[in-house]
C-alpha cells in the first residue's frame, strides 16, 4: 500500500503574541488549506494554543491541533511541541530542553540561522553534535517561510545533515495569508503520526517563502505595535 504523506504547519502565531489574527481566525484560515496538522506556537505562552484546543472541541476542523509555544531561551528561539504547561522564557538552552522533555514534548530549533531573529545557530549548534550531545534537540527547522534570505534556510538544512537531526518546516505565520506557506511533510495524517515521524526522522521540509507583500504587511503591523507602545508609555 502506498504511503500517504500529509502536511503539518508547526509554527504559527496569533494575537496572544505577535500575530496579526486571533485564534479563531487562524483556525478558520488553516481549515481552508491542505494542512492535516496545525501547531499554535505563540512566543512564551500556551494561552493561544489552549484557546485553540477549546475551539476545536466546540467545532470540527479538518486538521488535528498541537499545543505548542516558541520559547525564548537565553541565546535563541526553540519550538516546544506537544506540551501542556507553560515554559519560562530566558532560561538556558539546557534548562529549556529539560522543561520541554519533562512534559513529553519535542524541542525543535526555530529558524537556526535567521539573521533578524533570535537564532541559536548564529551562536552555536555544535553542542548538538555526537552520540552524547549536550543539547538533545529533536529536530531543526530547516525551512522557515518568513526568512527573506534563502541562505539562512540553506545553512539550517546543511546543519541538520551534519548533526544528524530531522529537518522540519514551518510557516512562522504572523498573518492569515502566510499560514501553510511552510510545512513539514510526514507519513500519516494525525498529530501522533507526525510526532512519531519526527522522532524517527521520517519528515521533510517544504513550502515557499513569504511574498514581499506578506513581509510588508507583518513589518507594518510590528511598526504600528511599537508606536502604540511608545505612545502608551509617554501617556
Amino acid at each position: 500500500m502506498e504511503t500517504v504523506w500529509s502536511k503539518a504547519d508547526i509554527h504559527i502565531h496569533t494575537t496572544y503574541s505577535d500575530g496579526m489574527a486571533g485564534v479563531r481566525e487562524v483556525l478558520e484560515q488553516a481549515a481552508n488549506t491542505d494542512l492535516q496538522v496545525v501547531a499554535i506556537t505563540d512566543h512564551n505562552t500556551i494561552a493561544g494554543a489552549l484557546e485553540a484546543r477549546e475551539l476545536t472541541r466546540q467545532q470540527r476542523y479538518p486538521f488535528e491541533l498541537i499545543l505548542g509555544a516558541e520559547i525564548s531561551t537565553a541565546i535563541g528561539h526553540v519550538l516546544a511541541l506537544f506540551i501542556e504547561q507553560p515554559i519560562a522564557a530566558g532560561m538556558s538552552v539546557e534548562a529549556t530542553l529539560a522543561a520541554i522533555h519533562a512534559q513529553g514534548g519535542l524541542a525543535i530549533v526555530a529558524h537556526p540561522y535567521g539573521k533578524l531573529v533570535h537564532s541559536i545557530g548564529r551562536r552555536i549548534l555544535d553542542n548538538c553534535r555526537g552520540p552524547q550531545p549536550i543539547w538533545r534537540f529533536d529536530a531543526l527547522e530547516t525551512f522557515n517561510a518568513s526568512l527573506w534570505d534563502s541562505r539562512d534556510n540553506d545553512a539550517a538544512a546543511a546543519a541538520a545533515v551534519s548533526l544528524g537531526l530531522p529537518a522540519c518546516g514551518g510557516s512562522d505565520a504572523h498573518s492569515l495569508p502566510t499560514i501553510g506557506l511552510g510545512y513539514t511533510l510526514f507519513p500519516g495524517r494525525s498529530a501522533a503520526e507526525l510526532r512519531a515521524a519526527i522522532v524517527a526522522g521520517r519528515v521533510q521540509p517544504g513550502g515557499r517563502r513569504w511574498s514581499w507583500g506578506n513581509l510588508r504587511m507583518v513589518a507594518g503591523s510590528f511598526i504600528k505595535r511599537d508606536i502604540n507602545r511608545t505612545l502608551r508609555r509617554s501617556a
